[in-house]
């Protein structure tokens, strides 16, 4: 039975990601709310559409504030182009989900990458320390201390500036189904799971398969 979901806040709402997220959920109706740490980097043509918190995610009064009346959370935090040792996105996450469960808030989408299906030897070197922190915070949204949060690891391959495949992307639970996804489709996908129970508590890759 699909749960519903009317208002989502969105972490890293600046990003690639997280604009097509903020797109997709804008498309279904949903209101949307944004923790943006700068404010500059949130378009002009997208400021006007949400609710808009300037805050930063590793704060928990900003966390509780993006998070008050909220029905779900996305989280589509990164590093940009930095790709040196960090604890910042797994960080952010167990503060979000502290503040969830303070809240009553239950459901949560979080992307991580297809990398925590490898094996860590098998992940290209100049990766490693951001796998590393998608795995600590896979390992925390795993955590029993959440277990009774509606949780989805979206775990994309390549992010591909892709025109959409219109619903013909694949999911698997467990495995990437491919190597690439294009971005509105991983947007589409992040906010849509939220309501879909199939994936609660699921790893969850996807691609378009033709995408290769």
């Amino acid at each position: 039975m699909s749960k519903v979901i009317e208002k989502v806040v969105i972490f890293g709402g600046t990003g690639q990601t997280g604009l097509c997220c903020i797109e997709q959920a804008l498309k279904k109706g949903f209101k949307v709310t944004a923790l943006v740490r700068d404010l500059s980097r949130l378009p002009d043509e997208v400021a006007p559409k949400i609710n808009v918190i300037n805050g930063n995610s590793t704060i928990k009064e900003d966390v509780a504030k993006a998070l008050e009346g909220q029905d779900a959370v996305i989280v589509t935090l990164g590093t940009r182009n930095d790709l040196n040792f960090t604890t910042v996105m797994s960080d952010s996450l167990k503060l979000i989900l502290d503040t969830m469960c303070e809240t009553g808030v239950k459901t949560i989408s979080a992307c991580m990458s297809s990398f925590l299906f490898m094996d860590p030897e098998r992940v290209p070197p100049r990766f490693a320390e951001i796998n590393a922190d998608h795995k600590r915070m896979l390992e925390t949204l795993q955590s029993p201390k959440y277990e009774s949060l509606d949780w989805i690891a979206v775990l994309p391959p390549h992010i591909a500036d892709e025109p959409s495949s219109n619903n013909q992307f694949k999911v698997n639970h467990g495995s990437s189904p491919g190597r690439q996804i294009p971005k509105s489709d991983l947007g589409q996908f992040m906010v849509e799971c939220l309501s879909q129970p199939e994936h609660y508590h699921q790893l969850c890759g996807l691609a378009y398969p033709t995408l290769q």
